[in-house]
């Protein structure tokens, strides 16, 4: 009769599916598709909307549009920078850590070991990936569906 052995590397993918479904990752990862949003809508609506406010007349000076050119990429940075901090918990907390840095593949040696070049996709990777599809779909319905013509007449 044939028993079913547990083996240490079955019990620790055990242990790690049920820690990826865990309460704690799951708002780590609502968390980052919040955040990414953010980047993608709310920073740059916002910043249009302080610029709209802050000047009084049809014809603003270059204050306003400095502010958006040097607000965009700043704020973006420092999103990314919350968004990859929020990716680094969720792989502490589920066992999806990487072993450290890898060296780009254009840095190694033709000589070097060929081992698996690929690395897992974090969570953070699958969640900016759906953002970005999901505004690009957005954006064409919008496009499509509610701007109007941009020509005359």
């Amino acid at each position: 009769m044939a028993q079913s052995v547990t083996t240490p590397a079955r019990a620790n993918l055990s242990r790690r599916r049920r820690l990826m479904w865990s309460p704690v990752a799951l708002v780590l990862v609502l968390l980052m598709a919040a955040g990414s949003m953010v980047m993608w809508i709310g920073l740059p609506i916002g910043l249009i909307w302080l610029a709209s406010a802050l000047t009084d007349s049809s014809q603003p000076s270059m204050g306003p549009y400095l502010l958006i050119l040097v607000g965009l990429p700043v704020g973006m940075f420092a999103i990314g920078k919350l968004l990859g901090t929020l990716d680094r918990a969720h792989g502490h907390i589920t066992g999806r850590l990487d072993e450290g840095p890898r060296r780009a593949a254009w840095l190694q040696s033709m000589r070097d070991e060929r081992g698996p070049r690929r690395r897992r996709r974090s969570v953070l990777d699958t969640v900016m990936i759906v953002s970005v599809l999901a505004a690009i779909v957005v954006g064409g319905i919008w496009f499509i569906a509610f701007a109007g013509s941009p020509l005359p007449g």
